[in-house]
């Protein structure tokens, strides 16, 4: 059965709107250009942290770019409520660990869903720890990226570890365009690939592909 996620949320936002107190929300978030229209669009709704834990990108410098362009955008885009902001620990790794025997899955395929994982299990623990009423990825977000396999995940983990996962499939309703439009309305720094080292490789054999001789 096919389950309309965006329904599913709009059914949760309208059971909390009565909720005298507002509820907490832990926001996993992939990159700031993701990030802008979810912001802007449940920060009436939550309080919300963005939690940015990715010990997938690559490399380095593009992780730390990443960082202070989350950071920068929360600073200048007004919130309805105020957003606060945490970072994970750059742990590659782990990442690395997990990606072992996968090398060579295309972009989409089991390696990201593993990838999924493990971000959103950091996340699921953090939620339970310091007691969220949901956690949820930007990831869904984006049109490259399986929002009923995240959705799958999340509550698989949520389940897990005794907390709440938010459904969400933000690329509905014009979501990924209005992300695009407050990128550049605040100038964010929009990356070309994923962000591991296997996705800028695919990318950049793609390029080469394109390349005329």
């Amino acid at each position: 059965m096919n389950r309309n996620y965006q329904k599913e949320l709009d059914n949760i936002l309208t059971e909390n709107s009565g909720r005298e107190k507002l509820p907490t929300l832990l926001l996993h978030s992939c990159c700031a250009p993701c990030s802008s229209y979810v912001l802007e669009y449940l920060s009436k709704y939550f309080l919300i942290t963005v939690f940015y834990y990715n010990p997938n990108i690559y490399p380095e410098e593009e992780y730390g770019r990443r960082v202070e362009e989350q950071k920068r955008l929360i600073g200048e885009m007004p919130a309805v409520h105020p957003i606060a902001f945490e970072a994970g620990p750059y742990d590659k790794e782990r990442f690395y660990d997990m990606a072992r025997g996968l090398e060579q899955e295309k972009e989409g395929g089991e390696r990201c869903f593993r990838c999924y994982e493990l971000r959103l299990r950091e996340a699921a623990r953090l939620a339970k720890e310091r007691g969220f009423d949901y956690f949820t990825t930007t990831l869904t977000i984006s049109p490259l990226k399986n929002a009923p396999k995240l959705n799958e995940i999340g509550e698989r983990l949520a389940e897990e570890y005794e907390t709440v996962w938010l459904p969400s499939d933000f690329k509905k309703r014009n979501g990924y365009k209005r992300s695009t439009e407050l990128s550049k309305e605040y100038g964010l720094y929009r990356q070309d690939y994923c962000g591991c080292v296997f996705s800028r490789r695919e990318r950049e054999d793609c390029r080469k592909a394109k390349v005329v001789v």
